[in-house]
């Protein structure tokens, strides 16, 4: 749990990796107290790989960024790095995503919120791969609060995994959403949300 909250007092142990996501490479740091130090996890992936980039226009947001993989992806793709912003609780992981930015050479605004709590604006994409291990309240509250944020045209994507709640998380989409499955691998759904 530590992760996902101030872990200012945990040893830091700064390490580098490199990927290559949809024919782009980056380079990231990484830290004790963040999620998957080590690499890209395959949630992160699969969601990036599966996300249609030709719908993604306007201000994106990133919630839950940790070191920000998904942010700075994102902002390579698309070519709108100053669209982008990212968000998390942890403060270590957000001077890791401002590291990465600059980095990777792109642009972004980072943001420290408990989930929508310093959000402020509204997006035309939301993109999470939400922290399961914050616990059930935090997810739903990014997902089902993602409305609020997103423009009327907006769109939310996330990844989640079957043992994770995937399906009972879909039927809680479903009420408020249009909602598509774009992938499934592993256990994993890459899932669309439109508001109906």
């Amino acid at each position: 749990m530590a992760q996902y909250f101030d872990n200012v007092d945990l040893k830091s142990e700064i390490r580098k990796f490199s990927t290559s996501v949809l024919g782009k490479d980056f380079s990231f740091f990484t830290d004790n107290g963040v999620f998957c130090k080590e690499h890209l996890d395959f949630g992160t992936r699969l969601l990036l790989e599966n996300i249609p980039w030709e719908e993604v226009k306007g201000k994106i947001l990133d919630v839950g960024c940790g070191y920000g993989p998904i942010g700075i992806i994102a902002s390579k793709i698309t070519g709108q790095a100053q669209a982008v912003t990212m968000c998390d609780v942890n403060k270590r992981a957000l001077h890791l995503a401002e590291r990465n930015i600059s980095e990777n050479q792109t642009e972004g605004i980072v943001l420290e919120s408990n989930c929508y709590e310093n959000i402020f604006d509204t997006f035309d994409t939301i993109i999470t791969n939400p922290p399961i291990r914050a616990g059930k309240k935090v997810v739903y509250e990014i997902l089902l609060g993602a409305k609020k944020h997103l423009t009327s045209l907006g769109t939310l994507f996330l990844v989640i995994h079957k043992d994770q709640g995937a399906k009972s998380v879909l039927k809680e989409l479903e009420k408020e959403y249009h909602v598509e499955v774009l992938k499934k691998n592993k256990g994993f759904f890459v899932i669309k949300c439109k508001i109906r």
